[in-house]
Formats: structure tokens, C-alpha cells, sequence
């Protein structure tokens, strides 16, 4: 070989695996030219689409990086399987830091998983060289390939680059200008150092954006990755994680290719979509989407990112431990959601029904809240809504608010004078303020001053209700025997609810008697008696000539 000539050394096996079947799409064969621009410090990268009638005929992709000179070409270009992470100390004074892709000099190959004939032109220190890559000449060349140079340290006045020309092309169908765009979007990580643009063959011009991944999706919930515990708390080097978590208003359609985070490490693409669970039944993973970058792995030792970079080596010890850290991470965004979901749940169904369900589902039994949130969620889904949000106001009429003192059906002049007690949880004040209500409403009806068994014996007597036995208070006409029962009950119930219930609250604090001797149902029945007791004084009267 002479200082003139260009040598490619490889099995001819080499090129027909990796280069056609790993890189025979176009958006994977592109990702390849385009890292390469990123190695070599570009910060533009143009991708030109061009077609005559209808049918693709060539593919440019130029860039503003170092370039290669002549002896690069040859010691590192045409090198198959050269490490290119060599490059951080071969290259003298670097524009910017910028850690390479490329580690295991394969990317070359997939050139010709779309085109048959490659034309590189490359300028450097104002140098310019230019040199043809044949396909069939290559594959019949039986391991040394010599390519074919057309210019040679040429002087020129351009700035440094490479332009890859692809030509011959495989592709016959005219091209898909914006799914190649989407699918470029979701290999790279764009920055302001490194922008890409598509020239379509009609000549629109699109800026590859981070933001073009998620376009097709309606955008409802996002979590910053670093702003985790588990990353700020984690190992030395996952405190280097960044990236962003999405979770959508509707469910993703598979199809869309996005369910799942998305891995990348040097800006690149190293494991597609996932959720690093064993199990992915819930309901949450049909929202979630985004990318993480995790930059360390391109530094171990052991090369841990399969060949096409579609994914990681997932059962190297580092590896599965970090897989362990994104189920956990990912987890944490899970619970996240849910709160944020119910939250916002909540507000919706209050500004469409006037229902605040955090409100009415904490005023009702410990028993109950459970299954009513239950039912409240299946309705008030955002699928499921607009058919049900009246079912959940139905709901809500059968139980209400303080279910259990509606549910009470109280006496109307008792029910809100001891309503502020229940609602705040003091059944055993609720329960005597009813008592004394009660005894209260006795004595306003008899003019008595009495309280008490007193007060009841004067106000309801026994039988025969004659003469001097005659009461003040006549529940009925006290003709029948049912009638006389009815009066003797009252009269009962009352001195039961006073000894049995008020005294023992009246001479003990309430706090040990409620709930240590009255349970907070007891409680519920007394207000219920006395609701009964209350209720037969609506109908009764007064006997005046009675003292």
C-alpha cells in the first residue's frame, strides 16, 4: 500500500451481516452516519433527501466537525472493529468536551444496508479528500478492499467536515420525510451543541427537537429523573442520571412505540422502550413514557450495549442492579401519579358535579370510605366519566355526607343542634346535647322547672291517666290500651335515657366514657331514641288544667 492508496481489511461475511441485516432501515442507517458527525465534534449535521419523479436517488448527510486527513482515512475510517473511544486522547485540542459513540467500528458497515455506492468527502486543516465505496466490488474483493480515491490532499477553502453521499440506493418507494424524522428524534439526544436537519426532497427543512419524540401525545403529568431521592441518595454514579418521566391523558397505543422509558448514554440510544418490571399489569404503565441517560455504562470496562444498540446486557451484575434501580425509580414515579391522578380527579368531578369527593368520601365510616372511593375512581375515569358522572351524584344522594347521622333520619329540632358535635367526631357530646335537648323541650311544654325522673313523672304520669293521675303531657287520647302503652313507654324510655345514658356522662369525663363505656354506635342509638322521643312530642299536647 502506498501513501496514495486506501485499504479496507475484512471478511466479506462481516459486511453482509452487519451492515445488511442490522442497518437495512433507513432511520438506523442514518443514526450510524449522523453519531459518526457527533464523534468528530460536529455541532450541524444536514440530512438531504433527494428524488427524481416520485423515486429516491440520493441520500447527503454533511456536517461541521474535524474531519479526517488522508492517513485517518486509511488508520482509522477503514478500520473494521477499531475502538473508537481512543478518540478522547487522539485528539489534540478537541473544540469542546464530548465523550465519542462509537466504540466498536462497525457503523461504517451499515452504509450498505441502504446503498450500494458511498462517496466521502472529508476536509481537514484545509485539506480536502474524497474517496468511493463500491458495495459489489467490496463483498468480491476476498478481504482487502481497496476503495477508490478521487481526490487527494487537496487544497481547499472550505471549513473542516465530511459530506457522506449514499447513492445506488436499495430503497425504491418515495421517502417518508416525517417518519424518518420521528425515528431520528428517538435515537438522539438534542442539544444546542448538536442540532440535525432534515432537508425533505420537496426542500422543507425540520430541526430535529427532543420535544418532536412526544408530539403525537397529549402530555398530562412529568417528572425530572434527578429530582428523585433515589438518584440524589444512590451511588456515586447514578448520581449522574438525568432525564425526564411522561405520563399521558389517554392511554398510549402500543403501536406508537413509545409505552416505556427509553435509555440512552452519550446522547444515544443503548435500550429501547421499558419498564424494568417483572410485572406490568397496572394500570400505570399504559401512561408512561420518557428517556433516561445514563452515561457511566459507556465507561465499565465490559462492553454492556448490544451491537444495534436496541438494548442492554441485562444479566452483567452492574447491569441487572441497575435494572433493579429503575424498577424502584420508576415505582416511586407510579405512586406519584396515582396522587396526582386522584387529585386531579377530584377537582374535575367537583367543577362537573359540585361534588368535592375528598371532602364527602372523609366525612363517611372507616368501613365504607374504601369501597366508596372504589366506585367514585371506576366512574370518574377519564374513559368512563362522561357516562357515569351521574351515578356518582346518585351515589352520592344514597350516601351523603355524615352518612350515618343522615341515615339517622333525626328529629328536625334536634338534628341541627347536635350536627357540629357529630361532624367533628364528639358522638358522646352529640348524644347528651340530645338528651338535654330533649328534657329541655319537656320543660318548655310543661312550664315544670324539674329535670329528670321528676320532670318525667310529672310530664307523662302511669295509669288509670284520671283524676289527680291525669298527665300534662298526652302523647294520644289514652282511650285504648295500645294508647295508655304508648304513654307508660314514653315515660319508661325517658327516665332510661337519663339514668342509663346522661348521668353516667354527668358525673364522669367524657372522654373516658366515650369510648371506653359507650361506643361510638351507642352513641348513634342514643341520638336515634331520643330522635323517636323528640318526634312523639310533635303530635302530643298539653293539658292546661293540669299543675
Amino acid at each position: 500500500m502506498t501513501d496514495t492508496s486506501l485499504e479496507m481489511r475484512f471478511d466479506p461475511q462481516t459486511v453482509r451481516h452487519l451492515g445488511l441485516k442490522m442497518y437495512s432501515q433507513l432511520p438506523a442507517a442514518l443514526a450510524e452516519i449522523i453519531s459518526n458527525s457527533y464523534d468528530a465534534y460536529a455541532t450541524k449535521v444536514g440530512v438531504v433527501l433527494k428524488e427524481e419523479s416520485g423515486s429516491p436517488v440520493s441520500i447527503v448527510v454533511m456536517d461541521d466537525g474535524i474531519g479526517l486527513s488522508f492517513s485517518e482515512i486509511n488508520e482509522k475510517f477503514l478500520v473494521i472493529g477499531r475502538n473508537r473511544r481512543v478518540m478522547d486522547t487522539e485528539v489534540k485540542d478537541p473544540p469542546f468536551q464530548r465523550k465519542p459513540t462509537g466504540k466498536k467500528g462497525l457503523g461504517k458497515l451499515a452504509l450498505f444496508g441502504v446503498a450500494k455506492t458511498i462517496t466521502i468527502e472529508t476536509r481537514k486543516d484545509g485539506l480536502l479528500n474524497e474517496f468511493i465505496l463500491d458495495y459489489d466490488v467490496l463483498v468480491s474483493s476476498h478481504g482487502t478492499y481497496n476503495p477508490i480515491a478521487t481526490k487527494i490532499n487537496e487544497p481547499t477553502d472550505k471549513s473542516s467536515g465530511t459530506s457522506v453521499t449514499l447513492t445506488n440506493l436499495k430503497r425504491k418507494s418515495s421517502f417518508d420525510t416525517e417518519n424518518l424524522i420521528d425515528n431520528l428524534s428517538r435515537i438522539f439526544i438534542f442539544d444546542d451543541n448538536f442540532q440535525v436537519c432534515v432537508v425533505s426532497p420537496a426542500d422543507d427543512k425540520t430541526y430535529i427537537t427532543n420535544e418532536r419524540k412526544y408530539q403525537t401525545i397529549d402530555i398530562q403529568f412529568r417528572w425530572k429523573v434527578e429530582d428523585f431521592d433515589l438518584v440524589k441518595d444512590g451511588p456515586e454514579e447514578y448520581m449522574s442520571i438525568t432525564g425526564m418521566l411522561f405520563t399521558t391523558k389517554k392511554p398510549i397505543p402500543p403501536a406508537s412505540g413509545l409505552r416505556g422509558v427509553t435509555l440512552y448514554s452519550r446522547g444515544k440510544l443503548v435500550n429501547l422502550p421499558e419498564y424494568f418490571s417483572e410485572s406490568t399489569s397496572s394500570h400505570f404503565y399504559s401512561y408512561l413514557t420518557g428517556w433516561i441517560s445514563i452515561d457511566f455504562i459507556d465507561d465499565m470496562d465490559e462492553d454492556v450495549i448490544s451491537t444495534n444498540r436496541q438494548s442492554l446486557v441485562w444479566d452483567q451484575p452492574e447491569i441487572s442492579a441497575l435494572r433493579t434501580f429503575l424498577k424502584s425509580l420508576i415505582s416511586k414515579a407510579a405512586a406519584d401519579w396515582r396522587k396526582k391522578r386522584k387529585k386531579l380527579k377530584d377537582k374535575e368531578i367537583k367543577e362537573k358535579i359540585g361534588i368535592d369527593t375528598k371532602k364527602w368520601i372523609g366525612t363517611l365510616p372507616e368501613d365504607m370510605q374504601s369501597a366508596t372511593q372504589h366506585i367514585v375512581d371506576t366512574l370518574g375515569g377519564e374513559e368512563t366519566f362522561d357516562k357515569f358522572g351521574s351515578v356518582i351524584e346518585s351515589l352520592y344522594k344514597i350516601v351523603p355526607e355524615y352518612a350515618e347521622l343522615h341515615w339517622r333520619y333525626l328529629n328536625g329540632s334536634l338534628k341541627g343542634d347536635v350536627a357540629d358535635y357529630y361532624k367533628n367526631g364528639m358522638l358522646g357530646e352529640a348524644a347528651d346535647q340530645a338528651v338535654k335537648i330533649y328534657f329541655e323541650r319537656m320543660r318548655d311544654m310543661t312550664t315544670y322547672v324539674e329535670d329528670g325522673e321528676a320532670l318525667v313523672g310529672k310530664s307523662y304520669k302511669s295509669k288509670p291517666f284520671t283524676g289527680a293521675q291525669s298527665p300534662k303531657i298526652r302523647l294520644n287520647d289514652l282511650i285504648t290500651e295500645t294508647q295508655k302503652n304508648i304513654q307508660v313507654g314514653q315515660a319508661h324510655l325517658s327516665r332510661g335515657v337519663y339514668s342509663g345514658f346522661r348521668n353516667p356522662v354527668n358525673h364522669a369525663p367524657m372522654k373516658k366514657m366515650v369510648p371506653d363505656v359507650f361506643s361510638p354506635m351507642d352513641c348513634l342509638n342514643i341520638l336515634s331514641l331520643v330522635s323517636y322521643l323528640m318526634t312523639k312530642l310533635d303530635t302530643a299536647t298539653v293539658d292546661s288544667t293540669v299543675t
